[in-house]
């Protein structure tokens, strides 16, 4: 019955959660969004890893972990992002709160499964800008966007024996993103604007594989492959054109508008594939890496006139690990807290004036165990884009909290 009612009351939260605008990034204008994290809290700690499978806790990046589970899991995960934006002129500050994953993991001897939901992509800015003529008129031009593209999954592994497991996801994506533009002369009250929606469905695949081998004693090698091939989604698109005037209060009137036929645009989601590798005592520590490699050149924008930015391939490169004073201690809580850290570098893959768009940033986090459940603590400071080139550089701060149910859910009656 407890185990229900926390069912319920977590599906509540996040179909709450999963509606809201979880990020206030400018390059969120771009193609799909502000591509999310997919993994848990406990890899976002080591920096993104996700190379080793674990027998109470998920590892939503690789598919080939659900066969290590040995107790059904629960997993819930949330982020704030403090943020400051800022140019060679100008800065601003915001804050997002978002739902990073909601999945169940449940163990069948060799066999493992898992679904959940989980953000893809976030779009959410309000960018402003101001040019003037050689006759000193100015024009004021905004641009705003909000939406989701979400991600349910469901997936399956096999482990063939102690050292090897494979898996896959399926995954359903589907979402709505809308964006409005807005321009006016100076002292004119009068705007045009420009109102854009997409409906956003299309369904995509990931594959996985995990390796550990003993090479001494105490000493074990973990390898871990995944790929992702490209995938369509469908984008079903609607444009609104409208001259339009705005009250004291902010209240958008409408004078004249009309529906624009637009067409609708096959979106493409890139191939990835990721590669990591990793050496460690088990319950004790691990180090590894993971380098990762994703065909964004590949991607369009859902508009066939917008000419904005342009896209290249993409790399990733994660450097990250764990440590456990002593995992089965009696005498000290701290003895048994998971203390992990990380660093990543990226790029993402996005051209704007002819400057590549890179993320990198810090991580470091906290397991605390609560029986065979935990809680999962991680910080982040992280930087994206440049303030050169008139472009805008962000400063970013996550602070992550996750929590990871783990029972044996279904037990046979002895008496009915």
């Amino acid at each position: 019955m407890i185990k229900n009612c926390i069912i319920c009351l977590v599906l509540l939260v996040s179909t709450i959660a999963f509606s809201q605008r979880n990020t206030s990034s400018p390059y969120s204008f771009y193609g799909l969004g502000e591509i999310k994290f997919k993994g848990t809290q406990s890899s976002r700690a080591m920096g993104g890893l996700g190379i080793e499978g674990d027998s109470v806790s998920l590892n939503l990046l690789n598919p080939a972990s659900y066969s290590h589970l040995k107790l059904t899991t629960l997993g819930i995960g949330g982020t704030t992002t403090f943020a400051n934006f800022y140019n060679e002129s100008t800065s601003e500050n915001a804050k997002n709160t978002g739902l990073d994953y909601l999945a169940v993991g449940i163990p069948m001897g060799k066999f493992g499964a898992s679904f959940g939901l989980m953000p893809f992509s976030a779009v959410g800015y309000n960018i402003s800008n101001t040019e003037e003529d050689e006759f000193g008129i100015q024009t004021i031009k905004t641009a705003s966007g909000v939406g989701n593209i979400n991600r349910f999954f469901i997936g399956g592994s096999y482990m063939f024996n102690k050292n090897l497991s494979v898996g896959a996801d399926i995954q359903y994506n589907f979402g709505a993103i809308e964006t409005k533009s807005n321009e006016r002369i100076s002292n004119i009250q009068l705007q045009s604007r420009e109102l854009n929606s997409s409906r956003i469905t299309g369904m995509s695949l990931n594959f996985g594989a995990l390796y550990n081998r003993k090479i001494t004693d105490k000493h074990s090698l973990y390898a871990s492959l995944t790929y992702a091939p490209e995938a369509k989604l469908n984008s079903e698109n609607e444009r609104n054109l409208a001259t339009v005037t705005y009250t004291a209060n902010g209240t958008e009137v409408v004078n004249d508008s009309e529906d624009v036929p637009v067409n609708n645009t096959d979106m493409v989601i890139p191939s990835k594939l990721a590669v990591g590798l990793g050496i460690g005592e088990r319950n004790k520590w691990m180090v590894g890496t993971e380098v990762t490699f994703q065909n964004n050149s590949k991607l369009v924008n859902r508009f066939d006139d917008f000419t904005g930015g342009t896209y290249e391939d993409s790399q990733k490169y994660v450097i990250g690990g764990y440590y456990i004073p002593k995992f089965d201690s009696y005498t000290s809580y701290l003895n048994r807290v998971v203390y992990r850290a990380g660093f990543r570098y990226e790029n993402v893959g996005l051209v704007i004036k002819d400057k590549s768009i890179q993320d990198y940033g810090m991580t470091f986090g906290l397991g605390l165990p609560l029986g065979f459940s935990k809680i999962d603590l991680g910080f982040e400071y992280g930087v994206r884009g440049t303030k050169y080139y008139n472009l805008i550089r962000e400063n970013y701060f996550n602070i992550s909290v996750g929590l990871s149910l783990s029972d044996k859910w279904f037990k046979k009656r002895k008496i009915d």
